[in-house]
């Protein structure tokens, strides 16, 4: 191994041509020796087929999942692999003591004509390499006590990310915890830094995404393909130092490199570059979301210069042919072995075949079921090193950015699939596959023995409401203490007994899909839902205290100025009414892969006559009948549903939101406070579940015992419910509910129920009379749901 790490000092040329490259020497061998003496090493590195690469940048908090996903199903077929998430190891790289030294110091050597705001920060240089280890390490949980120092301020230097917090800083810190601010102020510390890098050093860097901009405008590889033949950048020499260590640990037979956005493309093909320049033996696939809807149309060979596959849609089997292909490939043992290149080795893959571009789609054997796809392996990442930070203020975008949460599915692809943005020809969403509640909660348990994290984002495309359901009732039937978060649609299951449910199971969060908040176009959509019927779901979460975020949409076809500002005006009465938490809005992007991109006469929209690149195609360019320049309601949009979320602004005319002139919205001001006065309708049937989820009652003799009377006592976290009834009908009850709990399995029904009471003959009235009682509406309170 030290024999690898000489050819390594002697092979990598290309650190000759910055004096900055050779420090980054001294430090690859630190991490060596972090890599030989901690368990990230063993002998398996050295028979590895497989090394599953997730590229910079993705998040900071949480690894992507694919590679583990991708992992866990390699463990099922006994096919030895490794992963990294390179995004975050060069982040702890170059935010460390050592990274700002050699920062600063490149900056120096290199310089340019700096901005006011750069000059600050390099005039507090010092001040930054100094807290920048300590800031790191409370950001990974592992220094709590600098809270005090961070919020007390004059810690921290602080440059132009700071100057945000004059508009909401009281409003915001005066109900959040000092330890969020903290991390707040923390996070606006690193970005300052980042503000930096991006002007002195490398102007495509992001925390979350690198040379997005690329990504996101590559109907055309020329502009990509020509910025690889640049030199290394600053952070494409930190980047290739951490993967040639990790190839000479691992030693790798096929790379596979997923590349989820379009802000990891460019990085992907980094890799792959050096990859092929220094371990031309070693075979290279590229998968993921990116290439699932972008690359379908692929046709430029100066792609397979840098990757010898490209694989669509589930990366199970595809990846599974891959291996069993580069096995019969010759080794440098084996030189004279021969080269099979036969089809069904191939499952939605593209690769280069005579010079051309060719689609290989022939193996007869099919996706792997989701039940027989294993799961998730976390292993070999850096858990405890991730970084929990709060980007903005924004209580569903503090999830997705603070804690490190395993990533499970509830099913594969979309229970609905109809709404007309959406992707729904392809198969991630089309290809609708549930998995059983059991088999989930299995995963689960495996994942917090591995992980140590009992945190969990079910990144469904929409939760299916049966499928929370049951998930549900299992976690409390095996007594799980976990926190879950997922995305739904706003459909009428969600009635109040089952977000109760919900957040007895430990659901804390769900984000919906609201889109244009206007029922014509909701319609137009196929949405299934109504502005009302939203509205009234949305307030049964709050009200059993899960949080609701709302995917805003503007733009869609036909959509007029007026629709817009009144759609605003409905979401101005949610966030007034308090039944919504956090939003979001989106500009509409017609896509090739959805209805009205396939469809687009249907939604009276002109699809542009460009032809397709030889690249990436994804988002099409459209005309818009109405002529609405939707993009000036941009600022506006964002502008008010930040102060909304702050519970501000809610008596501001939607005029001042908008540097032009527009319409009167025409929705009656309590139009949402009189939809939520509305009763909500009764699902009862003789099949609906009956589930107890509160705490044995207690039962004592009443002071009014000449009646015969007990007293119930049910005790719940915040309040106790209290209660008088015949002790027989105590009796009855107290067996009732034992049966209803979730521990024997939540069977019981409507009519189960109906029928154990009809055999009580003592009985001196209905069962549908009893069902009304008082008692039993404390007991629905309390806890006894009907699902």
């Amino acid at each position: 191994m030290v024999k690898s790490l000489l050819r390594f000092k002697k092979s990598t040329t290309y650190f000759q041509r910055s004096p900055h490259a050779f420090k980054c020497l001294t430090h690859s061998a630190r991490i060596f020796t972090t890599f030989m003496g901690s368990n990230h090493y063993n002998q398996v590195y050295l028979n590895t087929t497989v090394f599953a690469i997730t590229p910079p940048f993705t998040q900071l908090n949480t690894p992507y999942p694919a590679t583990a996903y991708l992992k866990g199903f390699l463990n099922t077929k006994a096919i030895a692999c490794r992963q990294a998430d390179l995004g975050i190891e060069v982040i702890l790289e170059l935010y460390s003591k050592k990274g700002f030294e050699d920062l600063f110091a490149y900056i120096e050597k290199n310089p340019v004509d700096f901005s006011d705001n750069a000059l600050r920060i390099i005039g507090m240089r010092h001040q930054y390499i100094h807290t920048i280890d300590s800031v790191i390490s409370f950001l990974q949980g592992h220094n709590a006590t600098l809270v005090h120092q961070i919020c007390q301020k004059g810690y921290l230097p602080e440059a132009s990310r700071f100057e945000q917090l004059e508009t909401y800083h009281g409003k915001t810190f005066g109900s959040m915890r000092s330890q969020d601010e903290a991390k707040h102020l923390a996070t606006l510390y690193i970005e300052d830094i980042s503000d930096l890098i991006k002007e002195c050093v490398d102007p495509h860097f992001g925390f979350s995404r690198y040379a997005e901009r690329l990504g996101r405008s590559a109907n055309s590889f020329d502009e990509i393909y020509q910025l690889l033949q640049h030199e290394y950048s600053y952070i494409d020499l930190l980047l290739v130092k951490i993967l040639e260590i990790k190839m000479t640990l691992v030693s790798p037979k096929l790379v596979a490199i997923s590349v989820p956005f379009p802000g990891n493309l460019f990085s992907a093909f980094r890799c792959a570059q050096w990859i092929k320049k220094y371990h031309p033996e070693v075979k290279i696939a590229m998968g993921g979301g990116f290439a699932n809807t972008e690359l379908r149309s692929l046709s430029d060979a100066r792609v397979f210069e840098f990757f010898d596959f490209i694989t669509l849609d589930d990366g199970e089997r595809p990846l599974e042919c891959l291996v069993n292909y580069v096995s019969t490939l010759p080794s440098q043992s084996d030189p004279g072995k021969n080269i099979i290149l036969e089809s069904d080795f191939f499952k939605r893959t593209f690769m280069l075949v005579d010079g051309q571009v060719e689609y290989l789609n022939n193996s007869p054997l099919p996706d792997y079921p989701q039940a027989q796809t294993g799961t998730p392996d976390y292993s070999d990442l850096l858990l405890d090193s991730y970084i929990s930070v709060i980007e903005i203020v924004n209580p569903m975008h503090r999830l997705w950015s603070d804690g490190r949460w395993n990533k499970l599915t509830l099913a594969h692809g979309c229970y609905w699939g109809k709404c007309t943005f959406c992707d729904t020809s392809l198969d991630y969403i089309k290809v609708y596959e549930p998995l059983a509640a059991q088999l989930i909660c299995d995963r689960m348990e495996e994942m917090i023995s591995q992980t140590g994290q009992s945190g969990f984002h079910f990144v469904d495309e929409a939760a299916p409401p049966a499928r929370m359901r049951d998930l549900a009732l299992e976690i409390l039937k095996r007594k799980l203490n976990v926190t879950w978060w997922t995305n739904i649609r706003f459909e009428k299951s969600f009635n109040r007994d089952l977000c109760k449910l919900l957040k007895a199971s430990g659901c804390i969060a769900v984000s919906g899909g609201l889109e244009v908040a206007s029922d014509r176009l909701l319609e137009l959509i196929q949405k299934g839902v109504t502005v009302a019927q939203v509205a009234q779901v949305c307030r049964n979460f709050t009200e059993c205290g899960i949080m609701v975020h709302a995917y805003l949409m503007y733009g869609f076809p036909t959509q007029t100025t007026q629709e817009t500002i009144d759609s605003l005006e409905m979401v101005r009465q949610m966030f007034e009414a308090g039944i919504i938490q956090s939003g979001f809005w989106h500009q509409f992007a017609m896509t090739v892969h959805s209805p009205v991109g396939l469809y687009p006469d249907l939604f009276k929209v002109q699809k542009s006559d460009r032809p397709l690149g030889t690249f990436a195609n994804n988002d099409l360019e459209f005309k818009d009948p109405t002529g609405t320049d939707h993009d000036a309601f941009s600022y506006g949009l964002k502008k008010s549903i930040l102060n909304y979320m702050h519970g501000l602004c809610f008596d501001y005319r939607l005029q001042d939101w908008f540097e032009f002139k527009v319409p009167k919205d025409k929705i009656e001001k309590t139009y949402i406070k009189n939809v939520l006065l509305e009763k909500e309708r009764d699902t009862l049937t003789s099949s609906s579940k009956i589930v107890w989820i509160g705490n044995t009652p207690e039962i004592k003799v009443s002071s009014d015992d000449q009646n015969n009377l007990v007293t119930v006592t049910v005790h719940e976290n915040q309040k106790t419910t209290r209660f008088d009834v015949e002790k027989k009908q105590a009796d009855w009850l107290v067996e009732i509910l034992k049966l209803t709990s979730p521990q024997n399995s939540g069977s019981m029904t409507y009519k189960n129920l109906k029928e154990m009471y009809d055999e009580q003959n003592n009985r001196s009235y209905s069962f549908e009379k009893y069902w009304e009682s008082e008692s039993l509406k404390k007991l629905r309170a309390a806890g006894l749901l009907v699902l």
